[in-house]
């Protein structure tokens, strides 16, 4: 019987052809624009997650505090290689781990000086970074000199120097000295939006220096996983297994390491402490630009959805007015309510699910393009998305579920017309003049 409503629908959509075309068109450009709307802000989302674990964060973190008095603390973990090995025993989901130097100091050169995040890295056990900064002069490998420092364009325009020039490093010590070191800056790197606005990379040993730490010590142990969705598992089995250890742990707090000093340093404890914490608590700081991007996208959505129903339903009104007197006929030789109500249905499923498809194909083809094009991003909106060129992203689960969703919406809006269509008395339809 399917099969029988199926033929009907493809034979009344070829007779009615202009109608047909012009519907079927506006559902294929709503499809296009919707995989092109996905591909963007999962474009957007994926450039803003990775540029965010990169720089500043792990997927799963191992930090933590040591207070050599109760009111003065320092983001360090004492012993990290202790650390390191356990890690690598409980968690099998990891791809790779850093340990990462944290700090906050002045940079002065010959002509100005800003206050800066200090990251301390072994540019070895790096791959991230390789991915996620374009150096546009000088070379990352330099980092692995003692004595050096990447920075950004726009800190390089501030301080006024350029690859080679020296710089000095000054900030407190954990005992509250003044410190300072001289470096040379190894590399000047393409901005990456807020997060390279006051964000800095010198070798560990050199931040060791800088901090009068010993070999053994470092701010941060970063854990990379395989997959990230593993990330609240691998949080809370670290939290139960770092304890047992022995390790005092942090209660949970879903803030970036820096807003927890005022608590840290308010509580009546000495010696050292670990705080584990997620990617999305460190970049909780900016995540509401994910949230407002995901918000837009599912706004949008909405907006192209009435669009369309308002499309179909129009389009079968008219459908339905013009094919009065071939209802009446169809229910005269004793076709039944459902039946008439199922054509219907099958007919605007027929539409939908043909123009998707077109509109799917015509959206890929688009984002190839346009990723070949490599458009630049407003320097405006570079602070946030962190990149300076806009990047699509394929994502065939989230496309797949928004095309099922159109297909959906367009059959189910059918169905208002489709049942006054099918309740119509074959005596009234036959004599109506269409």
């Amino acid at each position: 019987m399917w099969m029988t409503d199926l033929l009907i629908a493809a034979r009344s959509l070829m007779q009615h052809k202009r109608r047909t075309f012009l519907l079927g068109a506006a559902i294929a450009g709503v499809t296009t624009l919707l995989v092109l709307m996905l591909s963007v802000f999962a474009g957007i989302e994926r450039t803003v997650v990775e540029s965010a674990t990169t720089l500043m964060t792990g997927h799963v973190n191992v930090g933590g505090f040591f207070k050599v008095s109760a009111g003065q603390s320092a983001p360090v973990v004492t012993r990290y290689g202790e650390v390191v090995k356990i890690l690598r025993a409980e968690v099998p989901e990891i791809d790779f781990i850093t340990d990462r130097g944290r700090g906050w100091a002045k940079v002065v050169s010959s002509q100005h000086s800003i206050q800066l995040g200090i990251a301390g890295v072994d540019i070895d056990k790096e791959p991230g970074i390789r991915r996620v900064i374009q150096v546009v002069e000088g070379k990352l490998d330099g980092l692995k000199e003692p004595g050096t420092i990447m920075i950004f364009e726009e800190q390089a325009k501030k301080l006024g120097v350029k690859v080679g020039d020296p710089l000095t490093i000054s900030a407190p010590t954990l005992r509250g000295t003044s410190n300072t070191t001289d470096v040379s800056v190894a590399a000047i790197a393409r901005n990456v939006g807020l997060l390279s606005s006051w964000n800095v990379f010198i070798p560990n040993e050199t931040l060791r220096k800088l901090y009068q730490f010993n070999p053994d010590t470092t701010g941060a142990v970063q854990l990379y996983l395989k997959n990230i969705k593993d990330v609240p598992k691998v949080e809370e089995r670290l939290r139960v297994v770092l304890a047992q250890k022995g390790y005092e742990i942090l209660d949970k707090d879903p803030r970036a390491f820096w807003f927890k000093f005022e608590n840290v340093n308010r509580e009546p404890w000495t010696g050292q402490r670990l705080d584990i914490s997620s990617w999305e608590d460190e970049i909780s700081f900016f995540k509401f630009t994910i949230t407002a991007i995901q918000a837009l996208g599912n706004t949008l959505l909405f907006i192209l959805l009435i669009i369309i129903a308002v499309g179909i339903m129009n389009t079968l009104w008219i459908s339905i007015r013009e094919r009065t007197r071939e209802i009446g006929t169809l229910r005269a030789i004793g076709m039944q309510r459902r039946r008439v109500l199922s054509m219907f249905l099958t007919e605007a499923f027929l539409l939908s699910a043909l123009a998707t498809a077109a509109g799917i194909v015509i959206g890929v083809l688009l984002t190839l393009v346009l990723n070949a094009s490599a458009i630049s991003i407003p320097e405006g909106a570079q602070m946030f998305l962190m990149r300076d060129r806009l990047v699509l992203t394929l994502n065939p689960i989230a496309i797949l579920g928004g095309v099922v969703l159109i297909v959906s919406v367009t059959t189910g809006i059918s169905l208002i017309p489709s049942f006054l269509a099918a309740r119509q008395k074959p005596i009234t339809a036959m004599s109506s003049v269409g």
